[in-house]
């Protein structure tokens, strides 16, 4: 069975628990996902299931491979722009062209998610690697400076991957273990304690734990 969802990040809130105690959540719109593709062994060297997310609005971009790859499915299955994989023990029990929906999950379930976090531009050291600086008294002037890079007479060079400034953000990021806190079958929505990666918009990917990635 499938083990996840393609999901679009709506934002943050709160609720409040049973005991009174607030909950920070992101809200999530988990699915609907139609099954694209089915991946096996035989065929492909390994089980997977490709999932489309369906949103709103029809996808009318598509290229021909695209659209010949969504014909395969002999479904009458509509083109979606974000696909992804995910992973299966065996064969899929599953068809093409099914839907998956967001009662996959249910409330307290540990789930991980992987998104993309967001981008922060051109960032110094201090803000892209944390760097504690120099003091800002006694006429310092080591402040926010990335002090020595390496040495000058052995081995004379900058070692590669040295943290330097430079781009921040726009990365992968996979959190684990996140409880889901409140699931809204009739709307798609899964609510989840804490925080995701990415901005209002993006799209993350919502698996199970303890399940073949």
């Amino acid at each position: 069975m499938v083990n996840g969802l393609i999901g679009k990040k709506v934002g943050m809130t709160q609720v409040f628990g049973p005991d009174g105690t607030v909950v920070p959540v992101t809200i999530l719109k988990a699915g609907p996902c139609v099954v694209v593709q089915k991946k096996t062994v035989t065929s492909d060297g390994y089980n997977a299931v490709q999932l489309g997310f369906v949103e709103d609005r029809p996808f009318k971009r598509v290229n021909k491979p695209m659209k010949g790859h969504f014909e395969k499915t002999g479904k009458g299955t509509p083109p979606t722009r974000i696909l992804r994989e995910f992973r299966v023990n065996g064969e899929a029990d599953i068809a093409v062209g099914a839907t998956v929906l967001v009662d996959l999950f249910a409330e307290n379930d540990s789930i991980e998610i992987v998104g993309t976090s967001k981008g922060r531009g051109f960032a110094g050291f201090i803000k892209r690697h944390g760097f504690g600086g120099g003091r800002d008294t006694h006429g310092s002037m080591f402040h926010r400076a990335p002090g020595s890079i390496g040495s000058s007479a052995f081995p004379s060079r900058v070692f590669p991957g040295t943290r330097m400034a430079g781009h921040m953000g726009v990365e992968q990021k996979t959190i684990k273990n996140l409880r889901i806190v409140r699931v809204d079958a009739d709307q798609n929505l899964i609510l989840v304690k804490g925080s995701v990666p990415g901005p209002n918009g993006g799209y993350v990917v919502i698996r199970k734990m303890g399940n073949t990635k």
